[in-house]
């Protein structure tokens, strides 16, 4: 369920619309769908591979350090740099703010959005932090939820598909000639593709806590497949109902959500409010899966002994919870909700978040392409294997979805109202850039100045955890 949970977040019940009017056709919209799903059971099985390898809880910052291994230490402050910097709950934290006030009819304001989002990450903090267990049990009834909401809107879809939609709603006919209005520029397909794969990210969560889950090679080899089955089967289903009921031109003209459409054309303008709160209750379940992976993120990048606080970071005090972890990722959370003002700054920051996932996408495909080829080096015999071809396919993809961004937009698709389009991007590769450099002063030049090297120890601190501590060992 922690994987459905992170994938299923709020983009389903938008992103078909915007597909749909980045492509011109319904035909190529679903299509594009299947290529998404392609990439991420490609995605899945590259994880699969690394964490049952690697079968400990860091995800990719473990896969990374297994190849890249020269310079000592170097990827690890690049990857370090990248989870501890951005707050990966900040953009469904306001979301569900913003869908909270519209259903209640308020005016959703810059600050009365951002106050709701900052009581959101602060409770999933609290919950995590405090009573880990209760934590697991809401975001998976949450999970739950999500999957029944979709399943009746699946239900919805096919009564709309028989003609009954409410009295009044025209019947549209969006699958006959399905591929009319295609669009043939690339700028368009990009924007499309771009945006699927995004919907489908996630299939990666369980891999940051496969230290606390029992028999975890069994549980992955089972569960991470399982998931993404079944959150393609809804998503392909769910596409299929929007378009039942909601006609293509309503579908791309109109400033609601394409779920919200669908609610008021088969339910009523009552059902279409009501969405606002199942959406914000998506938005939530999503805050409480994000937080929870990388908050065990921090806590692993704390036991590895690179960054400021290790020790403090690395501890399960006082609530048998990585509540340190779970802190620096609310800490960096709330300065992304609070510091940006409304317009261009705060879609540049979730942008900015996003994309350099893509990066280390490319670097463990890389790292297993590489494997593949030495094996007998690295004596590599997984309970899973992703295959040379799977390997290169993600590669692509990823290289894709790095790439993508660097392309100029078309008029009037840019992300931006004010800022270069490519901003993000020069940014993410800015904060990479910040761990290199953190790297050479921490590793390289204050060791040459103080006259010492870098050891490092395992050490189990005073909770039981262990954790790796560096000592400065001088030089005659």
């Amino acid at each position: 369920m922690l994987i459905a949970n992170r994938m299923i977040g709020t983009g389903i019940f938008a992103t078909p619309a915007s597909i749909v009017g980045s492509t011109g056709s319904i035909g190529l919209a679903m299509f594009l769908w299947v290529i998404g799903a392609l990439i991420a059971a490609a995605g899945t099985a590259v994880y699969l591979e690394w964490a049952t390898s690697l079968p400990r809880s860091g995800g990719e910052k473990n896969y990374l350090e297994f190849y890249f291994r020269r310079p000592a230490y170097l990827i690890t402050c690049v990857y370090a740099a990248y989870a501890a910097l951005l707050g990966w709950p900040s953009g469904n934290s306001v979301y569900s703010g913003q869908m909270l006030l519209n259903a209640a009819g308020t005016e959703v304001t810059r600050w009365n959005q951002r106050a709701i989002g900052v009581a959101v990450v602060t409770f999933a903090l609290l919950l995590h932090g405090t009573l880990p267990k209760w934590g697991l049990r809401l975001q998976n009834t949450l999970g739950v939820f999500k999957i029944g909401v979709l399943i009746f809107i699946i239900i919805s879809g096919f009564v709309a598909l028989g003609g009954h939609v409410r009295a009044g709603a025209p019947s549209p006919s969006n699958f006959h000639n399905a591929f009319a209005g295609t669009k043939s520029d690339a700028n368009s397909f990009v924007s499309a593709l771009y945006n699927v794969i995004w919907s489908f990210i996630g299939y990666s969560n369980v891999v940051y806590s496969m230290s606390e889950i029992r028999d975890p090679i069994k549980v992955v080899k089972r569960a991470v497949p399982l998931a993404l089955i079944v959150v393609t089967f809804l998503y392909m289903l769910v596409n299929i109902a929007f378009f039942a009921a909601v006609p293509k031109e309503a579908i791309i003209t109109s400033d609601r959500l394409i779920a919200a459409e669908f609610f008021t054309r088969m339910f009523g303008e009552q059902a279409g409010r009501a969405i606002s709160v199942i959406i914000a209750l998506s938005a939530i379940g999503n805050v409480l899966a994000v937080l929870f992976g990388q908050g065990r993120v921090n806590q692993e990048l704390g036991r590895e002994g690179v960054l400021p606080f290790s020790k403090f970071l690395a501890s399960n005090r006082p609530f048998n919870s990585p509540f340190a972890g779970l802190g620096l990722q609310w800490l960096v959370t709330l300065v992304i909700i609070l510091a940006p003002p409304t317009g261009d700054a705060y879609s540049f920051l979730l942008n900015l978040i996003s994309y350099p996932l893509n990066v280390f996408n490319v670097l463990i495909s890389v790292a297993l392409v590489g494997v593949y080829l030495r094996k007998s080096r690295y004596s590599w015999n997984p309970p899973v294997k992703a295959t040379l071809p799977v390997a290169v396919f993600f590669l692509l993809a990823n290289i894709f979805l790095v790439v993508a961004p660097l392309v100029p937009p078309a008029p009037g698709a840019e992300p931006y109202a004010s800022l270069p389009y490519w901003l993000h991007v020069v940014v993410g590769f800015g904060i990479l850039g910040a761990g290199i450099v953190y790297w050479v002063v921490w590793a390289r030049i204050l060791p040459k100045i103080g006259g010492y090297k870098l050891e490092r120890e395992l050490v189990v601190g005073a909770d039981g955890i262990p954790r790796n501590t560096f000592h400065h060992f001088h030089l005659e």
